[in-house]
């Protein structure tokens, strides 16, 4: 630097501090926090950001840690009230939101800006990795005991957003994914009118119609979102999708559709069920929906030949090759891949979840009565994903998407009639996943705060 740290001014220590915190300069960095530890307690002139803020914003991991190591506060609170968990969060910088974790921090604070936690600002900027670090400390923390687990996944900031809200309305299906799939409730209201309510009684889904985000409607609608439901002005998501002129949107959202299939969440077995498992099922819930999907936006593709829509429905069928392994004796189409573990019996994924659709389960309740084995009608309690005999005698899983099914010495289960009641419960639509979004927002914010010091 061309001179010690004692010949510099307060001032141009503040801004070196900051500026080698920003850069990862773990030796200088040290250097001046030995010299005076007071320098952790100053902040930039604007923002108001400690040093560990500005590690979290520009994932300086090692300065960030060097930082806890020295018992700085990790929710130490800048001028919005914003933790360094809050800010890592937004700007999706995973290795600091699991070094926070780790330390102590808190997630269960709120900002004064809009009266968000860490998890709706992971949600808003759709960074994954940090939802579902957050989601599972607080599965291990002691928020799922004294605060419950299921009230945190739909905590509502300030205008009585949830995480899902957030997550919808900025096109984000992956995260919205990974909240259902954690208890958020797909059908939630923001707050009616107010000064701090954008889009007052909206749901996830009118968020995720206004947006035309086509992979968060299918999403929400595969999870049970309501397409009847109204915000504060009487609108339906299908009104407020035509409104902006999303036509492929407005035709999965038309009440007068065909009703998607939707994961059948309350049954227990479903929420018990292994990854693997609960893999298949979720394909083939996505592949099931494609039918009645590729109805409904027929003419959408054809008067808009640019549309993604049609990246959706080239693939071809997995199972186009089955024919000398276990067919499922319900569809006659498909390979068996889900075992009924108490009775042994084995079906494609797809009848499997027809099946536990069939009977429409409520979403809102808490159970739901088990179905029953089509083969020896006894309660489905478990399930498990089907083994395969290969040709050199060895047991092994089948592959979750098998493009050239392995052969088996297993024979098939005689449906007796059954497959054709099965096949009409295939009332179908579909949904996507999209990838994270990378915010650059608060790591410019913070430069700017370093730049006026």
């Amino acid at each position: 630097m061309g001179q010690g740290i004692s010949c510099v001014r307060d001032g141009a220590r503040e801004h070196a501090l900051f500026r080698s915190v920003q850069n990862g300069e773990l030796e200088i960095v040290n250097a001046m926090v030995d010299h005076d530890p007071s320098v952790l307690c100053r902040t930039t002139v604007h923002g108001n950001l400690f040093a560990l803020h500005v590690a979290a914003v520009h994932d300086q991991i090692q300065v960030l840690s060097m930082l806890l190591d020295r018992s700085v506060n990790p929710d130490i609170l800048n001028r919005h009230k914003q933790t360094p968990l809050m800010l890592a969060a937004m700007s999706g910088n995973i290795s600091c939101v699991e070094r926070l974790i780790q330390a102590g921090a808190n997630i269960l604070m709120f900002d004064s800006l809009h009266g968000r936690t860490c998890l709706h600002y992971a949600a808003y900027h759709g960074h994954l990795d940090c939802l579902q670090a957050i989601l599972s400390a607080a599965h291990s923390s002691h928020i799922a005991y004294s605060w419950g687990f299921s009230r945190f996944v739909n905590i509502r900031d300030g205008s009585g957003a949830t995480p899902l809200h957030l997550a919808a309305r900025q096109g984000s299906a992956e995260c919205i994914h990974i909240l259902l799939s954690s208890g958020a409730l797909v059908s939630a209201s923001t707050c009616g009118y107010g000064s701090s309510c954008s889009y007052p009684g909206s749901t996830p889904l009118h968020l995720a119609a206004r947006g035309g985000s086509l992979d968060c409607v299918r999403e929400l609608l595969a999870w049970g979102g309501d397409r009847c439901q109204t915000d504060s002005s009487g609108k339906i998501p299908y009104t407020v999708a035509l409104k902006h002129k999303h036509a492929a949107c407005a035709a999965l959202l038309n009440p007068s559709s065909p009703e998607p299939l939707v994961w059948p969440a309350p049954l227990k077995f479903i929420s018990d069920l292994n990854p693997e498992a609960r893999t298949l099922l979720e394909k083939a819930l996505i592949t099931a929906n494609k039918d009645r999907e590729k109805e409904i936006l027929k003419d959408t593709m054809n008067s808009s030949p640019s549309s993604p829509v049609h990246s959706d429905f080239g693939a071809t069928n997995d199972n186009s090759e089955a024919s000398d392994i276990d067919i499922c004796s319900i569809c006659f189409e498909k390979i068996c891949t889900i075992v009924v573990k108490d009775c042994g019996h084995q079906m494609c994924a797809q009848c499997m979840l027809i099946l536990c659709c069939h009977n429409k389960p409520n979403a809102a309740s808490t159970c739901s009565k088990s179905p029953l084995c089509p083969f020896c009608r006894s309660n489905i309690s478990q399930l498990v994903v089907a083994n395969f005999i290969t040709d050199d005698g060895r047991d092994e899983e089948q592959e979750l998407s098998p493009s050239k099914p392995r052969r088996s010495s297993r024979r098939s289960f005689n449906s007796e009639g059954g497959s054709s009641s099965f096949k009409s419960l295939s009332a179908l639509s579909s949904f996507g996943r999209t990838g994270g979004r990378n915010s650059g927002r608060v790591a410019a914010e913070c430069n700017e705060d370093l730049d006026k010091l």
